[in-house]
């Protein structure tokens, strides 16, 4: 691949197949020359995608890391599950079981934004060895009910969009507290990485809409059952580091106290002006996890 692709674009397309037969999709970044380390499985949040990590997943490998960022069940260049209860963290779980099963990852490091660190969390209880170290990307084993209901708002609700310039505007209305230094163009950026291009040429939400179908069912213990014990086991016996949006509404600042005193050798960092969830470009984002990487194989 030529070198001056940008460092986000340095992936090539790889697909696994879930215990239930669904074809599923990762962004596979490959390292750069040096010693071998231990690879990152990247796991986005609820209604999101692999296209979150783009910039820090391409900084990682750089680094001389594999980084698998991928598409959950029902989101981005993965399958929709025919039965929409399947979308709960236990499932995900064993889907990135199989992922590293078939890509013959033994253990790696597990970056999880928001959901994709109640996956980490729900990993630990299905198969702690896989984990060498986690970051926790602005989650704890328990939600805010105030971040939770702004999430809820919004998830599979039916959205009608007519142009580009739509979905950057959609964009920025859901998100605009949490990233309220955002200039038109990061909008229509960050519109191109939760739209795809419909069959019609329009664009549409790149995710499948009955993902909140267990959360209407049974509510948030549908997509946060009981996580403390698992989260004790992971950040007491693995190296954790907690990513925090400064104004975050998932994660108050109560939560990461309880974190900090169930877990006291837990690594933090919290990062200004944005609120949930930091999409781990800003600088101090990078300075957290590059320094934190360090310290792991």
């Amino acid at each position: 691949m030529s070198m001056t692709t940008p460092l986000a674009d340095r992936y090539v397309e790889r697909r696994w197949t879930s215990p239930d037969g669904l074809s599923l999709y990762a962004r596979d970044y490959a390292p750069a020359e040096g010693p071998a380390r231990l690879p990152v499985i990247a796991i986005h949040g609820l209604t999101r995608n692999s296209a979150d990590f783009g910039a820090i997943a391409g900084l990682i490998a750089h680094s001389g890391r594999r980084v698998l960022a991928v598409d959950v069940r029902g989101r981005g260049r993965s399958d929709r599950a025919p039965d929409p209860m399947t979308y709960t963290p236990d499932v995900y779980a064993k889907d990135v079981v199989a992922l590293m099963e078939q890509t013959g990852i033994e253990k790696a490091v597990f970056l999880g934004t928001s959901m994709g660190g109640l996956i980490t969390m729900a990993l630990t209880a299905l198969k702690p060895k896989a984990i060498a170290a986690a970051i926790l990307n602005d989650v704890g084993p328990e939600v805010a009910a105030e971040g939770l209901a702004r999430i809820a708002a919004y998830t599979g609700q039916p959205v009608v969009i007519d142009s580009w310039d739509d979905a950057a505007a959609y964009a920025r209305r859901i998100n605009e507290t949490v990233f309220p230094d955002y200039t038109d163009a990061d909008w229509a950026a960050f519109s191109r990485r939760i739209f795809r291009e419909g069959t019609e040429g329009a664009p549409v939400l790149d995710y499948d809409p009955d993902i909140a179908a267990p959360f209407k069912a049974a509510g948030s213990k549908a997509l946060v059952p009981n996580l403390w014990p698992s989260f004790r086991a992971l950040a007491r016996k693995k190296p954790t580091l907690l990513v925090r949006g400064g104004t975050s509404d998932l994660l108050s600042p109560a939560i990461v106290d309880k974190m900090k005193k169930a877990a006291p050798s837990l690594a933090y960092a919290e990062i200004p002006g944005v609120g949930h969830a930091p999409m781990l470009d800003e600088p101090e984002a990078r300075a957290a996890i590059f320094e934190f990487l360090a310290g792991v194989g």
